[in-house]
């Protein structure tokens, strides 16, 4: 067993959704890490250290969610295996489904084409850097229910919103959220994208304090077997609490997946 000088990494237990001798999938919940970060220098808890005490050997992650998404994260158990996994996203066969909830009511779907600017860390500048150069990026969207809501924002006696399904074909930071609200439909408690009034509201009438983004579903191929692996995860109870309020429950149950 992997000793780790954080008790409290040691007595949190993650949710394994598949694991083989070469890859591991948890179900991440909202606010933890996916790895150490100087974005959040602070922060101790991240899904890498928690997971490599849990099943006690190293982990390499593949790619990452944002803190406060939740949802499915692949892990490879060598280095070997993340390089073959790796390719796999740099190439574009890994596909994803998220699940959001929006202001406002989307159109039923559409293709958000929109180029976002990455940052990097230099060490030796110690901070964070913009890269001047927009990086090409994709994501489709389709709409799976809408609602309207006695809640006064502004100057409106009543609210609209959506659930959506998203699938983002590159992986840029920050990039559904971003693109959410590049087209004016901003993920409800988004505190960086968003809109701080209508988070104010779910944290008020549901006590939602939480991004309303879980990545759902993840196909990839395995990279010893070549099998196609199809992964789905659960929403989160308070999430999944909200979507049952909401009588959304079997708006989740996607059918039609845009590969």
């Amino acid at each position: 067993m992997i000793n780790d000088e954080s008790e409290s990494s040691k007595q949190e237990i993650l949710d394994i959704i598949y694991q083989d001798q070469h890859i591991i999938v948890i179900n991440k919940p909202s606010g933890l890490l996916v790895h150490k970060s100087p974005i959040d220098k602070h922060e101790t808890r991240y899904a890498m250290k928690i997971l490599r005490n849990q099943i006690g050997q190293w982990v390499y992650p593949v790619h990452r969610l944002d803190k406060p998404t939740s949802g499915l994260l692949l892990f490879a158990l060598s280095p070997e295996i993340a390089k073959k996994l790796g390719e796999q996203f740099e190439n574009n066969t890994v596909k994803k489904t998220y699940i959001a909830m929006v202001r406002g009511h989307t159109p039923l779907g559409g293709i958000i084409r929109h180029a976002l600017k990455e940052t990097a860390m230099f060490k030796h500048q110690k901070k964070m850097v913009e890269q001047r150069e927009p990086q090409e990026a994709l994501t489709l969207y389709k709409r799976l229910a809408t609602i309207e809501l006695p809640y006064t924002v502004d100057r409106y006696p009543s609210t609209r919103y959506s659930l959506i399904a998203a699938y983002p074909r590159t992986g840029r930071t920050h990039q559904i959220r971003k693109h959410l609200k590049h087209i004016s439909h901003p993920i409800i408690g988004d505190a960086k994208h968003g809109k701080g009034k209508h988070n104010r509201v779910f944290e008020e009438k549901h006590g939602i304090h939480r991004l309303l983004l879980a990545a759902t579903e993840i196909s990839f191929t395995h990279p010893i077997t070549e099998e196609r692996m199809n992964l789905k995860a659960t929403l989160e109870n308070d999430f999944n609490s909200l979507i049952s309020i909401l009588e959304w429950a079997d708006k989740t149950q996607i059918k039609n997946i845009i590969t």
